[in-house]
């Protein structure tokens, strides 16, 4: 019965995990297929058919590791059809060669005894998205040749503002891809869009599109999933891919820096390994705080998930409430990258709350579709409410917080940063918890240099972009990121404007498709 069991343990260990659809679980595809595909036909996004379980032990054995050791461990829990070779190469490629500007790629920096800052842009756009799209790329090439594809990649992209430009960056030149980001043309900041339109590479498209996120995003998920352009594309040689958080290869990276942020937090002995930490996330899509939920349902010591949201408050309410309701007022904020009514990486949390029940999650999608509303069972909320608390924080709170951080903590803050620990300052408010939390910082106050200076007393108004740089350094003691300072006077390739219902004609102009 002993060697029975060895074995069983055995073939577990070399059992592939397979990736299932949230809106039809007989779906079965790798890794490799999941990644280089994005989004299921059906329109559901892929997720784990299991979550691999990471112990105390696992932890212990990941202090003193590098940023990269961590990666490799976490990462090959989910992509076992990728040999370790392969995985390897890919977290090397995306985080090596001093690609970021910190030797701990993701560092975290404490602002006091309950408040850790992990900061998440010291990437080549200076955002937190280099963390997932450094990586995917790798990623996908690396799926294109386990999976033989012989055609083109047409990599989707809508974006709020940081997405685009990390995406441009991370696939510019890789050969086998095209990569069109459409991007909400009122809708980013100023750096944000001259990121985006200056963008070099011999593979690349960026579309400014007249309305808000939503209507960008809307719009690339109706491409994807209409059969008769995905034909269309196939016998002109290409196939479609998505580098936005709907892509498990996107979201997985997220993953491994909680777990990095933690041993880093047992390292520096603010906590003891198995302590439980908050983790307090600033978002809209939804993407960043359900990777933190998925390290927890792993194994990381996580008492609670704040999800902190700007004057664009659907998550607070779907939190407090259990409705969903995106029919309200959209509002353009200081905080851009977070104006999101339609929180697309919702759906994977709400699968795996159901107990993966994709008629459920159908019935949802398809509300949310009609009516812009569904409301959840009170099962089910009941399970959010347990691991979730919501907040809000308009722009005039945001900018207080910079402005009371920067003269309390000597720290500048982002203007999404600045969301999160305004609301995590709500939540021990109203709860008196005072549990170590860490803060997740998606991005470089420098990105956003004209708010930030404002919350700080300054109102250039007469200044161009790269004087604001100037300005900030000079206020905050920070060194103005280079690749932000290399923008000026850098050639603008795309200054094209187009309405929402004309993104596939844009896109096969792209492709010389006739």
């Amino acid at each position: 019965s002993l060697y029975f069991i060895v074995e069983i343990n055995l073939l577990k260990g070399l059992m592939k995990m397979n990736y299932i659809s949230t809106r039809n679980k007989n779906v079965k595809l790798t890794s490799a297929e999941a990644i280089k595909k994005g989004l299921s036909d059906d329109g559901g996004l892929f997720v784990p058919d299991e979550f691999p379980k990471i112990k105390k032990a696992d932890i212990e054995s990941l202090l003193g590791k590098t940023y990269i050791e961590r990666a490799n461990f976490i990462l090959s829990k989910f992509l076992t059809d990728f040999t370790k070779s392969e995985i390897e190469k890919c977290t090397e490629g995306a985080y090596g060669d001093g690609k970021f500007s910190s030797e701990k790629v993701a560092p975290v920096v404490k602002i006091n005894d309950s408040e850790y800052i992990l900061e998440l842009w010291h990437g080549p756009t200076c955002a937190f998205k280099d963390m997932a799209l450094q990586i995917l790329p790798h990623f996908m090439t690396t799926a294109m040749k386990k999976t033989g594809e012989d055609k083109t990649i047409v990599i989707l992209v809508a974006t709020s503002g940081d997405t685009g430009k990390a995406a441009l960056e991370g696939f510019k030149d890789v050969d086998g891809t095209k990569i069109i980001v459409f991007y909400p043309s009122e809708g980013v900041s100023d750096i944000q869009k001259l990121q985006m339109i200056t963008q070099d590479g011999r593979n690349v498209c960026v579309e400014g599109i007249s309305g808000n996120f939503d209507d960008a995003q809307t719009g690339v998920k109706k491409i994807f999933t209409n059969s008769e352009i995905s034909d269309e594309l196939e016998k002109n040689g290409f196939a479609f891919s998505s580098a936005n958080s709907i892509n498990w290869g996107r979201l997985v990276p997220q993953i491994v820096y909680y777990f990095s942020a933690y041993c880093d937090m047992v390292e520096g002995g603010e906590i003891q390994n198995g302590d439980k930490i908050n983790v307090c996330v600033p978002t809209g899509n939804f993407g960043n705080i359900l990777a933190a939920y998925y390290a927890r349902k792993m194994g990381l010591p996580v008492n609670k998930l704040i999800c902190a949201s700007n004057k664009n408050d659907v998550l607070t309410d779907f939190i407090k409430t259990g409705v969903y309701n995106k029919n309200r007022e959209f509002y353009q904020s200081v905080s851009p990258s977070m104006d999101i009514l339609i929180s697309s990486n919702l759906e994977r949390l709400l699968f795996d709350i159901s107990g993966n029940d994709d008629k459920k999650i159908n019935d949802l999608m398809n509300k949310l579709s009609a009516g812009g509303e569904y409301r959840l069972t009170k099962t089910m909320h009941n399970k959010i409410t347990k691991l979730f608390w919501g907040g809000c924080c308009d722009d005039y709170f945001t900018k207080v917080q910079i402005w009371k951080t920067f003269a309390e903590d000597g720290y500048t803050l982002d203007t999404h940063t600045a969301v999160a620990v305004d609301v995590y300052k709500q939540y021990v408010t109203e709860t008196g918890d005072m549990t170590k939390t860490i803060i997740a910082s998606t991005a470089s106050p420098f990105k956003f240099n004209a708010a930030v200076l404002s919350a700080l007393g300054i109102e250039p108004y007469d200044k161009n972009e790269f004087e604001l740089l100037d300005l900030l350094k000079e206020k905050s003691e920070m060194e103005i990121p280079e690749s932000l300072a290399a923008l000026n006077g850098k050639e603008i390739r795309f200054d094209e404007i187009i309405d929402a219902d004309e993104m596939y004609k844009s896109i096969k102009k792209a492709l010389n498709i006739k």
